[in-house]
């Protein structure tokens, strides 16, 4: 078995992290990921270069007060196979064949089905007695799990934002929209009724990620 070199090795982790920071964080120039990435700005741009032959990430010139353009850096749709799809295809074949099968009636009683299936794993992981930064914790958690690489950020109101950076259900969510329309009844439930919920951010719509503005009544 052929071994890869420590300097290979090296190279395909910084260029994964950089990948991972794109997808987390949008765009960014050279200077903002060396400082996230604690290595030089020359270094970073060597791998961005090698990521863009590669089609994996483009970037747009934004002037400058001075000096020349800065390239800011995002990652293009083909970066997309990097990241889970929870078997794209065979989801969008299911559901079209549920229709089919059994017309929409019968598909909004198997997503009331998974939706009640859902609402009873979050809320076995999730203490109800918790405050909401711990309930928005643990949600976060859960649904990195699932692979929408979600993070929580305060605001200063006292409210907070639910961020997930991936969908891995994205292509059968745009196929069913009711997938997406039953996440904030899930989150709702699971939180409490002493919270608002609020999609402000839809992948599906064209959006970089999917936000929540969530917020407690008490």
């Amino acid at each position: 078995m052929t071994k890869k070199s420590p300097n290979k090795t090296a190279k395909v982790k910084t260029r994964r992290a950089i990948i991972n920071l794109l997808k987390q964080e949008g765009t960014m120039d050279s200077q903002e990921l060396a400082s996230r990435l604690n290595i030089s700005a020359m270094a970073v741009r060597q791998h961005l270069y090698a990521l863009e032959q590669e089609k994996l990430v483009a970037y747009q010139e934004q002037s400058r007060p001075m000096g020349r353009p800065a390239k800011l850096w995002q990652l293009t749709s083909s970066a997309n196979r990097l990241f889970p799809d929870s078997y794209a295809e065979l989801s969008i074949d299911l559901l079209n064949s549920m229709i089919e099968a059994f017309g929409e009636d019968g598909l909004a009683k198997l997503l009331d089905v998974r939706t009640s299936h859902q609402i009873a794993e979050y809320q076995a992981k999730i203490n109800i007695k918790d405050i909401l930064p711990e309930k928005l914790s643990t949600l976060a958690t859960i649904r990195t799990n699932e692979g929408y690489m979600a993070e929580i950020q305060s605001l200063d109101d006292d409210s907070f934002l639910l961020i997930e950076n991936h969908c891995p259900i994205c292509a059968a969510a745009i196929a069913c929209t009711g997938l997406c329309e039953r996440e904030q009844e899930i989150f709702q439930t699971v939180l409490g009724k002493n919270t608002t919920i609020e999609r402000t951010e839809h992948l599906v719509a064209g959006e970089r990620r999917c936000v929540y503005r969530i917020k407690s009544l008490s």
